[in-house]
């Protein structure tokens, strides 16, 4: 499928209720709001000058997806993704629209990201390197980069409005939040990256990590946002995985690794992606769904006969 323009702003007649570097969300009413993925891609904490087509499509389809799939454990805030469901303000809007939204119940956020480690990557990588431990816990001496862990660890994060996210202790996590709600997201967290990393293995796919966002509604904890999508998680291709590398990923990595690459100094504005990454990307993000789901996310269009 020949990709069209990338969709990188709304402009919908209801109320704004947030915007974020890939999110606009408005209000549905007093319990609900409409989540739209847009094409925008952000890295380094800056949202870049063009977006990826279709990546907006991908965020929202395959977080429905897992969203059906571990509903039966863990609830959450998806009430639907169906073009009938939308408004009637939005009735023109319907093409614009189908695949990237999200129609969701309204949650009170809880303002920390709950990640989950299976593998030694990213800022878990910089930690090791400089203090051996993971999440402030004492690991073994000796591990490598990507290497698999013993076991997959929680590693709690603070949500930045702006600028990065920093990492804190389970403890601090109790803290700020009591004992039975910091255990709850654990639990709730690790449950999860269990169920999607044993799944993504039958796909020939390596969950290395993931983050969860959760909210609550009338006390109960439910699972928000996005789920297991190249955006909140890291997946490498399970094939040509080795410890000591940075293996081949279908995630935010390779637009990272072309922006460093570019000598871009990261306070500036950043630099247009050219064409070629910007078609490579795409092509990571419906790889990414494809394998995970089973089936491509644009299916062929049967050939006419003659």
């Amino acid at each position: 499928m020949i990709a069209g323009a990338a969709v990188t702003e709304t402009d919908l007649p209801l109320e704004l209720f947030s915007r974020g570097k890939v999110r606009d969300t408005y209000v549905l009413g007093p319990d609900q709001l409409l989540m739209v993925a847009t094409d925008r891609i952000s890295a380094f904490d800056h949202v870049l000058p063009n977006g990826i087509p279709d990546r907006g499509k991908v965020l929202t389809q395959l977080s429905i997806y897992w969203f059906s799939q571990t509903h039966s454990f863990q609830e959450n805030h998806l009430v639907s993704g169906m073009v009938p469901d939308l408004p009637a303000a939005l009735r023109d809007r319907r093409d614009e629209l189908a695949g990237r939204f999200m129609i969701v119940r309204k949650a009170k956020r809880i303002d920390f990201e709950c990640v989950v480690r299976g593998y030694l990557a990213g800022s878990a990588w910089k930690e090791y390197q400089e203090s051996h431990t993971l999440a402030g816990e004492s690991m073994p001496p000796g591990l490598r980069e990507s290497e698999r862990m013993a076991y997959p660890t929680f590693s709690p994060a603070t949500k930045a409005e702006s600028g990065h996210d920093e990492n804190i202790t389970f403890v601090q996590l109790k803290k700020e939040l009591g004992d039975e709600l910091a255990t709850k997201l654990r639990d709730a967290s690790l449950e999860l990256y269990k169920f999607a990393s044993t799944l993504a293995e039958r796909r020939g796919l390596i969950l290395a990590d993931t983050k969860f966002e959760f909210g609550l509604i009338d006390d109960d904890l439910v699972l928000i946002d996005e789920a297991l999508t190249p955006d909140s998680s890291r997946y490498w291709e399970a094939a040509t995985y080795q410890i000591g590398t940075s293996p081949q990923s279908y995630d935010k990595q390779f637009v990272r690794d072309w922006l460093t690459r570019s000598g871009w100094d990261r306070e500036s504005d950043p630099p247009r992606l050219p064409d070629d990454i910007v078609a490579q990307t795409r092509e990571r993000y419906l790889t990414a769904y494809h394998r995970l789901v089973g089936k491509p996310l644009f299916p062929p269009k049967p050939r006419n006969e003659k």
